[in-house]
């Protein structure tokens, strides 16, 4: 069987983008690997094994993120708190939504940009999303 590891995105500022997933959802360095022209920096926390590899390469000066890219998505146990900190942060979130099935309350989350415009979608833990 597999077991899915990380994810990887391509980012412009290696610093930038450790301080935003660290300020909004915690993430810390756990491994950082820096070859010439590059680094990957393995971001994670004690929730998950799971991390989001940030793929710096050091001379490249914009992405385009393409329409294949959906979202990264992070639950969380109280979305309110993580919506505060993000907006106290100036990283402006997008307002908290519900979403229901029929009249079935699915999911509360918001999405919010990381700092090279990846959509990041922040939801509420419960049943379905743990």
């Amino acid at each position: 069987m597999a077991k899915m590891i990380h994810s990887m995105i391509r980012v412009k500022d290696a610093g930038h983008s450790t301080k935003f997933y660290h300020d909004v959802f915690a993430l810390t360095v756990k491994r950082r690997l820096d070859f010439s022209g590059f680094s990957l920096i393995y971001l994670g926390n004690e929730e998950t094994s799971f991390e989001l590899e940030l793929t710096w390469n050091h001379e490249a000066t914009d992405y385009t993120i393409g329409n294949g890219y959906g979202h990264l998505a992070f639950a969380v146990d109280n979305l309110e708190v993580i919506y505060d900190k993000a907006q106290k942060s100036n990283y402006n979130p997008q307002a908290v939504k519900d979403f229901y099935n029929h009249d079935v309350l699915v999911a509360r989350f918001f999405f919010i940009k990381d700092p090279d415009g990846y959509d990041i979608e922040v939801i509420e833990k419960s049943d379905v999303y743990r």
